[in-house]
């Protein structure tokens, strides 16, 4: 019975596809004479003015070519029903609803009309829009080039050449914009390129929307080559060269735009919810997910929270300590619990004072990071500590300050002089002494003067401060910046000698050992010195010679000079660099982008603050114009007739991103200029793929020699001894590198970079996704024909129109969710380091998906985050 059911359906279902191909058999045949028909049309009067000449040579030239032109018209014929078939089988109607006009969620729907109507009223005038507010009032006013055309198609459409419309009209636009039919969508925009409304583009109709979306999208370059995109695209859809293309090769362009990129994509949904754990899947209790985060957070944190509580705990008990002892001495029964709040304060003073100079001891923190005690001391987390103590610099300074000069030292002003004369006679002297006398001795000046300093120090150290978040009027815009943070910082020194001057002057206590200032701060300024010293003198043992200096869009300074040759670094790490044309004291820290096993050291600096913008300066005056085939808006070398500024270099420090040898897998996010730690993690990890590789075909030709090879035992133990020592293997097996930045020529700062990673990965080891945020996310119709030459030129010349690079750019923002989903889906049970450098935002939303992902399966992230 289920089978002769089966039989049936088969059988039907047989009769289905016959009656379609049938039906689309005629539907080609009518379409094929109509064509023949019009063309006929135009060209017939032609054909026989020329046949009418008694030169038959010439009668069978025209013959031919009108034949040519027939033949050239089925072949287009026949691709335009295999489209159409093309299009049925494969349901592209699903990958062709991207075509949008609005690309906001709010401009879609009731909501959205509502948002546009009243617009109109506030911009209509006597009842109409004009043409110039189009843009406005539908929410495109970022790109009213194209909002003014896309109201010119629609005008078109109506036969009408309007300059103003009503707000029924308006209606109407709206309604055809926001049509949920691609097909719909399709022939607005087709319209809108077809300005003389023959059913035809040609060429130049093609170079102008080029150029209009290049404009839309911010794409500068992309409108000087807009001609030869236009032709490339001609040559794509237009291969009989009639010399023009219609609305169906347009969407045949858009269908097969995919096609064209062949790249790699991620897998389904269902394959990744598949592939994942269905343990990490399942709906949790509240007090089991509570639990889950919890040792997640122990696991992620762990080194942080023992140094901290360690560092609480020895505040507590030299708190304690002070506070008890002083509670023994006669002093106590007149300041009262006073004292021993402000003396316990000062003990942990002492030693917030000392610790604090420990996580700026820059090439300790690199010796220690390398050791066995790496593994149980977050030293990445350096600056971060240097933060913390500082903050309790702050609360113990409050405490100490403020008991003192509003309780202890009222009460002592106020107390009888008999119980005086009892109790702090040995202290303060015979006589009772004044507020005011308190306050100028050395004593008070002393610890005044440091919490001024330490004040402004704090202040200009802060984020608002230090970043020029805060605008002041002038002069007080010197106080905000790198600069105002920099020197103010220098009032440390000082500090730190009122410091040991007031730690000597004691009231209550006489005897010099029971003063213990100087004991907690001598170990700490001597590494902190010497640390200074070494720095002084290395950056004159290591004299560079600047090669090539780059100025290229963005503001960006690109300096590439030797390598002393005792300078030995690891990629990821970075350096203090000084140029003393712009100042004779500042050192600025910026990643290493060469690789190690390069001739050379290059850095990448962005204007960002007042000290970069000087540097920029200074090298654009020695800069010239590039020569034709070089990159950058300004250039110079050892050749440049003008001499080059002196640098001067200290390193290299640690960072995170250098340890990241040890992961099996890599996800490097840099957004901007945060790309510059993994531009040589990726040319190293290159080098160290094609050394492998290399390594092994060597170990490999040497067993077949050896293999062959037979002789008497010395020989073969001779052999052996000759046979190459083999390295440690290298764990990674694959990287990640998402770059997302704003501008189009951002991609030159490591054009060249890229383009011999992706020419040298054979095993496609490495994967990497530009993004360039500037340009509309891809579907939006501002974008649309741009993806499409993208597409197109990619597969063609191997080239990606907008970067300039081997490597593909995505627009909008990168989905993390999708990226980490298909790397954690790809990689199952392997531990993989996600390395980021930029804005805090992001480091967060990275985090956090990190913690998710790890709850679900056995695929580890362990993120890292750079700080400058």
């Amino acid at each position: 019975m289920r089978r002769s059911v089966s039989i049936n359906r088969l059988f039907q279902f047989s009769q289905e596809l016959k009656a379609e191909a049938v039906a689309k058999a005629k539907q080609f045949s009518q379409d094929l004479k109509a064509e023949l028909r019009r063309f006929s049309r135009s060209h017939g009067h032609a054909s026989r003015v020329l046949s009418s000449s008694p030169s038959s040579a010439l009668h069978s030239i025209v013959v031919g070519h009108s034949g040519g032109l027939e033949s050239a018209l089925a072949a287009r014929a026949l691709r335009q029903q295999r489209a159409r078939l093309d299009r049925t089988r494969s349901g592209a109607q699903k990958a062709l609803q991207g075509l949008r006009f609005i690309s906001s969620r709010k401009t879609n729907g009731v909501d959205g009309w509502n948002e546009v109507e009243n617009s109109f009223y506030k911009l209509a005038k006597d009842g109409y829009l004009y043409r110039s507010d189009f843009a406005q009032c539908i929410g495109m006013t970022d790109s009213k080039e194209f909002a003014l055309e896309l109201f010119d198609a629609l005008s078109r459409r109506r036969r009408l050449k309007v300059d103003k419309i009503s707000r029924d009209e308006l209606y109407e636009y709206w309604s055809q914009i926001t049509d949920q039919s691609f097909d719909s969508r399709l022939q607005i925009f087709f319209d809108m390129v077809d300005k003389n409304e023959d059913g035809r583009i040609n060429e130049e109709e093609v170079k102008e929307i080029i150029m209009l979306s290049a404009s839309a999208n911010k794409l500068s370059r992309l409108k000087e080559q807009a001609e030869e995109y236009a032709a490339l695209i001609m040559e794509e859809l237009d291969p009989e060269r009639l010399g023009y293309i219609e609305l169906w090769q347009l969407e045949t362009l858009l269908l097969q735009k995919d096609t064209y990129l062949n790249y790699s994509q991620a897998l389904s949904y269902t394959s990744q919810a598949l592939s994942q754990n269905l343990h990490g899947l399942r709906k949790r209790s509240p007090l089991r997910t509570m639990s889950t985060n919890f040792v997640y957070f122990l696991q992620e944190n762990w080194r942080r929270i023992w140094v901290l509580c360690l560092w609480i705990m020895i505040m507590i008990g030299l708190f304690t300590w002070k506070f008890f002892q002083y509670k023994q001495k006669a002093a106590f029964q007149v300041m009262g619990y006073c004292l021993l709040t402000a003396k316990g304060a000062a003990e942990t003073l002492k030693f917030n004072m000392a610790l604090i100079l420990l996580p700026v001891c820059r090439n300790t923190i690199t010796w220690l990071r390398n050791t066995k005690l790496g593994y149980f001391v977050p030293f990445d987390d350096n600056i971060n500590f240097h933060k913390t103590i500082a903050a309790g610099i702050v609360v113990g300074v409050i405490l100490h300050a403020g008991n003192h000069l509003a309780c202890d030292f009222p009460r002592l002003i106020n107390e009888p002089e008999k119980n005086y004369e009892t109790y702090l006679n040995d202290d303060f002297g015979k006589h009772k002494p004044k507020y005011i006398t308190l306050i100028e001795g050395v004593e008070g000046v002393t610890g005044i003067l440091m919490v001024i300093f330490m004040t402004i120090a704090f202040t200009l150290a802060t984020r608002w401060f230090r970043r020029s978040l805060i605008k002041l009027p002038k002069p007080f815009d010197r106080l905000t910046g790198f600069n105002a943070f920099w020197y103010s910082h220098h009032l440390f020194v000082i500090v730190y000698i009122l410091l040991i001057i007031h730690g000597m002057y004691l009231y209550l206590v006489h005897k010099w050992y029971l003063k213990t200032t100087w004991m907690f701060l001598a170990v700490p300024i001597l590494l902190y010195a010497g640390e200074r010293t070494l720095r002084y003198f290395r950056s004159g043992f290591y004299p560079v010679r600047l090669l090539k200096v780059a100025i290229y869009p963005g503001n960006v300074l690109t300096l590439q000079m030797s390598k002393p040759p005792q300078f030995r670094y690891k990629s990821g790490q970075y350096m203090f660099v000084q140029c003393p044309a712009v100042s004779p004291f500042e050192w600025h820290p910026f990643s290493i982008t060469s690789a190690p096993s390069d001739d050379y050291l290059s850095i990448h600096i962005r204007q960002l603050g007042d000290w970069t913008r000087e540097l920029k300066r200074v090298f654009s005056e020695a800069c010239e114009p590039p020569v034709g085939g070089k990159s950058g808006l300004l250039r110079a070398d050892e050749t440049t007739k003008n001499s080059l500024p002196k640098l001067l270099i200290d390193g290299p420090y640690g960072a995170p991103a250098q340890d990241y040898q040890k992961y099996d897998v890599l996800l490097l996010v840099g957004l901007g200029i945060g790309a510059t730690p993994f531009i040589s993690i990726l040319k190293d990890l290159l080098i160290n793929i094609v050394k492998m590789e290399e390594q092994a075909e060597s170990v490999s030709d040497f067993s077949r020699v050896s293999d062959q090879s037979i002789g008497a035992t010395d020989d073969s133990s001779s052999v052996s001894k000759g046979n190459p020592k083999r390295k440690k293997t290298l764990k990674t097996t694959n990287a990640y590198f998402y770059w997302v930045t704003r501008e189009q020529g951002s991609f030159d700062w490591f054009k060249g970079v890229m383009n011999e990673v992706a020419e040298l990965d054979q095993r496609g080891v490495i994967e990497m996704h530009n993004y360039l945020t500037s340009v509309y996310e891809e579907g939006d119709a501002r974008s649309a024909l741009i993806t499409m030459v993208q597409a197109l030129n990619h597969a063609k010349n191997g080239v990606d129109i907008v970067s300039g690079t081997r490597v593909r750019t995505h627009f909008a923002r990168p989905n993390w969710k999708k990226v980490l989903s298909k790397i954690c889906t790809k990689h199952a049970n392997a531990r993989i380091g996600v390395f980021y450098c930029g804005a805090p935002v992001l480091a967060k939303e990275l985090n956090n998906l990190c913690h998710e992902y790890n709850q679900k399966g056995s695929t580890k992230f362990e993120f890292h985050k750079e700080h400058f």
